[in-house]
């Protein structure tokens, strides 16, 4: 039956500025969750604000829009922007935008605590009000921009945005090691049904080790020196001993007999991760020099011609983490299943476990209510008993994310001087942070291998 017009509008009216249920997509697309599409909404605004802290850290983009914009001065000084609009881009506006994100997800964090039904009122904001929650957003990210004594604020929220990202970092360490368990946890449920599975699992595994290596050799060559560089050759040494010792334990005969789907996938994923943090920290340290035929000259550095070519990378590649890790923690399955994954029980794979290449979003084995659209996906009600997530701690870690985010694209550098362009050479605060995310990463998966030898009782199935 083909919906009038008149019922279409109010049917999205209904969605944008009322409580009602919202698919995202067309009706050819394939069937969503109502607690995922909550999710994925309050994903897509948490990625449009983080583009657009990219774009104004960008002096390409900034260039651009001061060379085609007709009037670019006089618009300018009518916004009271500054000379170019310098308040408009660069690190003080990063912090700004930030804080108004962080702001409306802390206010919602709050505003959700101790929700355990879907049917209050409380529960519907949350679920719904589309359109009122992005212009709210708009509002608390502009408001950032009318803060008084904006020197004061951005030292004391450069401080405050290095903790809580320290603690959003964490948390992507705990996801990353839940998602290594769970894809070779399902992948390795279709081995007995098609060896093609086997296959794939070898490959991915073997890429991700060559990946791991050839990360070690390039930073032994480019990061060390026989000079000086000290640090570098302990830390490279050490990362890269500690991934092959949890490596060598995931396949150990007494982990494989409590844990059967252990494998090298889960360290392989590990190993990755660890060089690249350890690549971070290198990036992150002051700068050394050494003396060679009566020249100082800096050692250690990246081999481009760009003075800043490493800091674009490891932001490049820390803002497709943080995204990596924001869609993972929506489209994952909520069952007990995925929200035990850090536990590892003895039988960890289950008897309905179905392989697939998608494996991060849910099975659509489970039986929910559903509601027939015809102007957008059918949305499934998962939600009918009760929450199956916590509003309140999922509005709490985007609050730490935003101040991740504004971190990352700073590369943990702070606006200084009120110059847009000056980067600090380097920190030393800053290279230890991520140097111990590095061992933190390893305990953690260390944790979820040995927990089991340790009290065997709790995590029996």
């Amino acid at each position: 039956m083909r919906l009038k017009p008149g019922v279409v509008f109010w049917t999205v009216v209904a969605c944008c500025c009322g409580s009602a249920a919202c698919s995202c997509c067309c009706n050819c697309c394939p069937k969503i969750k109502q607690s995922t599409g909550t999710r994925v909404m309050y994903a897509l605004y948490f990625l449009l604000v983080t583009v657009t802290c990219v774009v104004m850290m960008s002096p390409t983009v900034e260039q651009a829009i001061k060379t085609h914009i007709p009037f670019y001065d006089v618009m300018c000084e009518k916004l009271n922007a500054g000379e170019n609009c310098k308040a408009l881009v660069g690190y003080s506006a990063v912090y700004k935008v930030c804080f108004g994100m962080s702001c409306f997800f802390l206010f919602f964090c709050i505003f959700t605590i101790r929700v355990n039904s879907s049917r209050g009122w409380r529960a519907a904001v949350h679920n719904g009000f589309w359109l009122l929650k992005f212009i709210g957003l708009v509002a608390c990210c502009a408001g950032g921009f009318f803060l008084p004594e904006e020197e004061k604020f951005l030292e004391v929220w450069r401080y405050v945005g290095a903790v809580c990202g320290f603690l959003f970092l964490l948390i992507q360490l705990m996801l990353l090691v839940e998602f290594a368990h769970r894809w070779n946890t399902n992948w390795s449920s279709g081995v007995k049904y098609n060896r093609l599975w086997y296959a794939a699992l070898t490959f991915v595994t073997l890429m991700l080790f060559t990946a791991a290596v050839g990360a070690i050799v390039f930073m032994s060559v480019y990061y060390t020196d026989r000079e000086a560089c000290l640090y570098n050759k302990i830390f490279l040494g050490l990362n890269g001993s500690l991934c092959l010792i949890v490596s060598m334990l995931a396949i150990s005969p007494w982990i494989q007999k409590l844990q059967p789907t252990s494998g090298l996938l889960q360290p392989g994923v590990i190993s990755v991760y660890v060089m690249y943090l350890t690549f971070s920290a290198f990036t992150s340290k002051p700068a050394e020099t050494v003396e060679r035929d009566g020249v100082n000259t800096t050692v250690c550095v990246f081999p481009l011609n760009s003075e800043e070519g490493d800091k674009q990378i490891v932001t490049a590649v820390g803002t497709v983490i943080l995204f990596g890790c924001v869609l993972y923690s929506c489209l994952t399955s909520t069952s007990k299943r995925s929200s035990a994954a850090l536990r590892v029980y003895r039988n960890s794979e289950p008897e309905n476990e179905r392989a697939r290449c998608c494996f991060c979003f849910g099975d659509d084995t489970d039986d929910y209510d559903e509601e027939k659209t015809g102007s957008g996906q059918n949305v499934l009600y998962d939600e009918r008993e009760g929450t199956i997530y916590s509003y309140s701690y999922f509005h709490f870690v985007f609050f730490l994310g935003s101040l991740y985010v504004m971190m990352t694209v700073t590369n943990w550098f702070h606006y200084d001087n009120h110059k847009i362009e000056k980067l600090l050479d380097g920190s030393w605060s800053v290279f230890w942070i991520k140097m111990a995310s590095c061992w933190v990463c390893l305990i953690l998966y260390i944790c979820t291998l040995v927990a089991p030898l340790v009290c065997p009782k709790r995590f029996e199935a």
